[in-house]
């Protein structure tokens, strides 16, 4: 534990890359495995479980440090964490550190508490918060609330690692793309240099599209890309081989269970390699909205009458793996003949190529984008016909060029602290609509405001407060916000009933009365649009 607590405070101290991969290195190279693999598991994004919610921290830290509740209260607002404050809080270390591996902590201390009751689970947090320094604490508390997170990306870490061991990055970026259960036997296949990868069902990682960030015109002569549209989608990759089917969503998710049909038909062709596409609801040629496309996901069964109410369709863009051969390195529109080929075989009904769009010149492109919604898609992607499948968010080769988001004036209701750097500033909040003279939330949102304006809405924040809940406040509705967002679908789990997807915050509307703001109705309408398109 010692030593994963040196290499949290190494990497947390440094904003150098160099700096964090040579630490990284370091500790693969001199950890046991069964202590890498568990630094690994958290290193890559990886979280187990909550064992013990972030109420129960905040209870159990102020119990412990004979604090008031409102003097706790006033320490979580200023850091904005319950983990960190309890860490902070608790007083230090008053037992002697024990030099146990952080695979002991793990499997002998911290994955047991999940039998125990809740008074057996506090004596113990009790005891450990004893045994650990404050940054010991607040990994600890982390990890038991299922929120431990690591400031390094999967990149580094996999090159970290294949220099320690000397192996290829590619080989550990693939192993890091399905979940895996931290165990010396998934390391020792992971960094040997004789295990083979032929029959892996494991996907490859998902290149991902800029946003277009110039003018068209700079990316340079129309007939060097090819213009595809963007579709509003579940991204995966499709993977067959003699070992089976498996589908793979972008987050890492096996989702073979909710698209049986797609994994049906794989199994039936003699087709082997890796395809990458978009899975969508879609019906007379046509996708339907990506609300309709949610009612399959997470499903373990899918049942009958599901798969006729909601029939799904593969768009194929792009294949990465024909039989045993990696191609990803080699130019796209060769991957495209290839697997245009490729797809004769398949039944339409469920594997589609996406289609390749004319366009002759810049002018002719932008007016394909204007017609997106009306195709039932977010916009045009734009790809370097040379280009080969990169790794991620690598500049240069794809970029999505997607119509103007959906768009609505909602007014500022709760604000709440951020996290981290913003922990210390009310960045987060809650957005209303009118219905029948009062306001009901409809999204919550913390990206879009400069910091100069992040800065003036908090001092107004703390001025203008006519309730506290905990570390949320709730403010005089008068500002309005332009709130942007990509879709819209129904949803039970909110007052409104809908739920936007991925809004964020537009213009500062200071020239509107909240009086002006949108309305509920107005929501309903366009949600009846979309379902409808």
């Amino acid at each position: 534990m010692e030593r994963f607590l040196e290499l949290f405070q190494s990497l947390d101290q440094t904003t150098s890359t160099n700096e964090k991969k040579r630490a990284l290195t370091h500790y693969f190279k001199t950890a046991p495995k069964e202590d890498a693999v568990w630094a690994l598991f958290f290193l890559s994004g990886r979280r187990i479980k909550s064992l013990i919610t972030s109420r129960q921290i905040g209870v159990w830290a102020q119990e412990k440090s004979n604090l008031p509740h409102w003097l706790f209260m006033e320490s979580y607002g200023s850091v904005g964490d319950t983990a960190e404050t309890a860490a902070l809080l608790v007083p230090g270390q008053t037992q002697e550190f024990e030099a146990l591996s952080l695979s002991y902590w793990m499997e002998e201390r911290i994955l047991p508490l999940i039998s125990q009751t809740e008074e057996e689970k506090k004596e113990k947090v009790f005891l450990y918060w004893d045994k650990l320094p404050s940054q010991g604490k607040f990994i600890f508390n982390k990890i038991l609330t299922g929120a431990f997170r690591v400031g390094v990306s999967e990149q580094l870490v996999a090159k970290a690692l294949a220099e320690a061991y000397n192996i290829t990055p590619e080989r550990v970026l693939s192993k890091l793309q399905v979940p895996f259960e931290p165990t010396s036997a998934f390391f020792d296949n992971l960094v040997s240099k004789t295990s083979s990868d032929s029959t892996s069902l494991v996907p490859y990682p998902f290149y991902l599209a800029s946003p277009l960030d110039r003018s068209l015109e700079h990316l340079g002569r129309v007939d060097e890309f090819l213009v595809e549209w963007k579709w509003d989608g579940i991204r995966c990759q499709a993977v067959k081989n003699e070992a089976g089917t498996s589908l793979w969503s972008r987050g890492g998710e096996l989702i073979t269970h909710s698209f049986p049909e797609l994994s049906e038909e794989l199994s039936r062709l003699s087709f082997s390699g890796i395809l990458d596409g978009e899975i969508l609801v879609y019906e007379n040629n046509k996708p339907r909205a990506f609300g309709h496309l949610q009612k399959r996901l997470g499903r373990k069964k899918v049942s009958q009458d599901m798969l006729k109410k909601y029939p799904v369709t593969f768009i194929v863009y792009d294949l990465l793996k024909l039989g045993t051969e990696d191609l990803r390195q080699i130019p796209l529109e060769s991957r495209r003949e290839k697997l245009l080929e490729i797809l004769m075989e398949f039944d339409p009904n469920f594997f589609i190529p996406s289609l390749s769009l004319t366009a002759n010149s810049w002018e002719e492109v932008k007016e394909l984008r204007e017609n997106a919604i009306s195709q039932g898609t977010e916009g045009l992607m734009i790809k370097k016909r040379d280009s080969i499948y990169g790794y991620k968010r690598e500049k240069g080769y794809w970029w999505k060029y997607k119509v103007d988001p959906f768009s609505i004036d909602a007014v500022l209701m709760y604000a709440e602290p951020g996290s981290g750097k913003r922990s210390g500033q009310y960045t987060d909040y809650t957005f209303g609509v009118w219905e029948k003279g009062e306001l009901v939330p409809v999204a919550k949102a913390y990206s879009g405001l400069t910091l100069k304006e992040i800065e003036e809405l908090d001092r107004w924040i703390r001025r203008h407060t006519l309730e506290k809940f905990g570390p949320v406040r709730q403010v005089e509705p008068f500002h309005v916000f332009e709130i942007r967002f990509e879709g819209i679908q129904e949803s039970n789990r909110h007052k409104a009933k809908l739920a936007l997807r991925f809004p964020r915050l537009g213009l500062w509307r200071k020239d509107k009365p909240v009086s002006e703001a949108d309305t509920l109705d107005n929501l309903r309408i366009l949600l009846r649009n979309v379902d409808n398109r």
